[in-house]
């Protein structure tokens, strides 16, 4: 059990235990309620668009859940290379924001890439799976759509359809793949807790075997 408690990443650590170790385990307080569906207070809005006839082609989401399947599966050696405790990197593995001063860690892995523009980013993307860059036409049309919400909601507000887009000048797009192995005690942990992204838009795409029941990855 020693030489598992220093396994960089949660999905190299997780078959090997049968319980949520300690560093995963949250404060009572701050602990999943796994029979509530737990919505805002009206404190801070809350606001979930769903999005459908979104434009983004079925194979190609398909296409970018299976090679983010892949490079979870690659050997722990292969994966490591993308590794780093650095919140500043633009590519970057890891399990929680600051694995240096969360005093929890959240019960999944991820791996942060930027990607926009393509042409400056692609060449710090992992080479391994081999067809890695196909991910390159998801996030072009991801790109798309988050435009096309951004004119909508211009427009919604009376303002020019541009207006939001011009606004903000030089942007940037970044994206997470997320891995969550099953957790054998999903009421201790999450795999990511509530939070506020610091982004404009965020887009979701969470496959199927994230909503069994044992991997609790919200």
């Amino acid at each position: 059990m020693a030489a598992a408690t220093t396994k960089l990443l949660l999905s190299d650590l997780a078959s090997t235990v049968e319980s949520v170790t300690s560093n995963y385990i949250r404060p009572i307080s701050d602990r999943p309620n796994l029979t509530e569906v737990q919505i805002s207070d009206g404190s801070i809005p809350l606001i979930d668009l769903q999005v459908k006839n979104h434009g983004i082609p079925e194979t190609i989401i398909n296409n970018t859940l299976s090679i983010a399947g892949a490079f979870f599966k690659l050997p722990e050696s292969e994966r490591l290379k993308s590794y780093s405790d650095d919140p500043s990197k633009s590519k970057r593995l890891s399990t929680s924001f600051n694995v240096n001063t969360k005093k929890v860690s959240n019960w999944r892995d991820y791996l942060r890439l930027h990607c926009y523009p393509l042409q400056d980013c692609m060449h710090e993307w992992p080479s391994n799976p081999p067809s890695f860059e196909v991910v390159a036409e998801y996030c072009t049309s991801v790109r798309g759509l988050v435009l096309k919400l951004l004119e909508a909601i211009s427009e919604s507000m009376g303002l020019q359809r541009d207006y939001i887009d011009k606004a903000l000048g030089k942007h940037g797009q970044q994206m997470a793949l997320n891995y969550c192995p099953p957790c054998p005690q999903p009421d201790l942990t999450y795999g990511l807790p509530g939070h506020t992204d610091p982004n404009l838009i965020t887009v979701l795409l969470q496959d199927d075997v994230m909503k069994q029941k044992q991997t609790l990855c919200p």
